[in-house]
């Protein structure tokens, strides 16, 4: 395994995070307990979760992901060996069932807080993320930004600075961070920190071969500002497996499972999956090596969340942190990128 810090701590963690958002829908609670299993002793120290777990989201079954990963912990005595990010839900998703007020005012953070940490089964996280941002903007699948004048949204990133740092003079969060969020978001963020207030240090967005729109701002600010990307859907809900090339629908598969799930299935997104096929084949490589190993090793990166349903698929997720794409490789990539950009929202 290879690793990286935090941006601006001491924290090692994993260049491979497994995501856990399939514990409770996909995968039951002993597969969740199989796929820690096996992720910790290939060296994984980084796991990703969220109150809102598992997707899709429902009433049912809303905060069963990191109920299992408690069971875990409980069981295992693991909790010192893992570096733990969750995230509070924000009104960008419809999660009524959670809470009535979806805002990130003070009393809502810390009951959601609160909640985690019982049903992680621990005293503190280690990251905390805001799941989305709070006012109207251009998040999860919508490329361009369109003001709309009925966001009657009031800028209040300082008030929740104030409140997180509450949360860490407690010691129930150690770093807090973003997720779905945009440039200006994140600046307005950084800016206020310098009130003494905690940084966010880490930003957990969509990056993948077929949505690279992170590059087109953010990934400047993470350079420039010590920011971390924590990059999710790296196999754009396994497209960039292969699995779904020549109209082939598996079994159990998550397009066939929840076909509303299509983010990642238009005529280019399959045209320029061709074409990353050709590359990898051409070059030895499975797909899914080519996929993983290209966003793995992204400057930007501090660390690449992966996911999977069986541990076949885990245990190849997680062997590709031995590959490293060669310039050439590289280029042929960025060929694609250049006639078929960001096919992706």
């Amino acid at each position: 395994m290879r690793y990286s810090n935090l941006p601006n701590t001491d924290i090692k963690v994993s260049k491979i995070c497994l995501g856990t958002m399939t514990f409770g829908n996909q995968n039951n609670e002993s597969e969740g307990h199989l796929q820690m299993d096996y992720a910790l002793e290939k060296g994984v120290n980084f796991f990703d979760t969220a109150e809102l777990y598992p997707v899709p989201v429902n009433s049912k079954t809303h905060g069963e992901t990191e109920r299992i990963i408690g069971t875990w912990f409980k069981r295992t005595g693991n909790r010192d060996k893992v570096i733990l990010a969750s995230k509070v839900v924000g009104p960008g998703i419809n999660s009524a069932h959670i809470r009535e007020d979806l805002s990130f005012k003070k009393a809502n953070i810390y009951k959601a807080v609160d909640k985690s940490l019982k049903r992680l089964q621990t005293d503190y996280i280690d990251l905390y993320q805001l799941h989305w941002p709070e006012r109207i903007t251009n998040t999860f699948g919508k490329r361009g930004y369109e003001h709309d004048k009925k966001d009657n949204w009031n800028e209040n990133f300082e008030e929740v600075l104030s409140t997180l740092k509450g949360l860490i003079d407690s010691g129930k969060i150690r770093n807090i961070g973003l997720s779905n969020e945009n440039p200006w978001g994140v600046m307005r963020f950084i800016e206020l920190a310098k009130k003494n207030l905690p940084k966010m240090i880490t930003i957990q967005n969509p990056y993948s071969l077929l949505n690279r729109i992170f590059e087109v701002g953010n990934a400047e600010i993470c350079m420039r500002e010590n920011v971390g990307l924590m990059a999710y859907s790296p196999m754009a809900f396994g497209v960039l497996s292969g699995k779904y090339r020549e109209n082939k629908l598996p079994n159990n598969s998550r397009l066939n499972l929840f076909p509303n799930y299509n983010r990642y299935s238009s005529d280019q997104s399959r045209e320029a999956t061709e074409r990353y096929f050709k590359i990898a084949k051409e070059n030895n490589l499975s797909l899914t090596e080519l996929s993983l190993a290209f966003v793995t090793d992204r400057p930007f990166v501090t660390t690449n969340i992966i996911g999977a349903t069986t541990m076949e698929q885990l245990k190849e997720n997680i062997k590709t942190i031995e590959i490293s794409l060669s310039r050439e490789i590289i280029k042929e990539i960025e060929n694609v990128q250049r006639i078929i950009p960001n096919p992706a929202p």
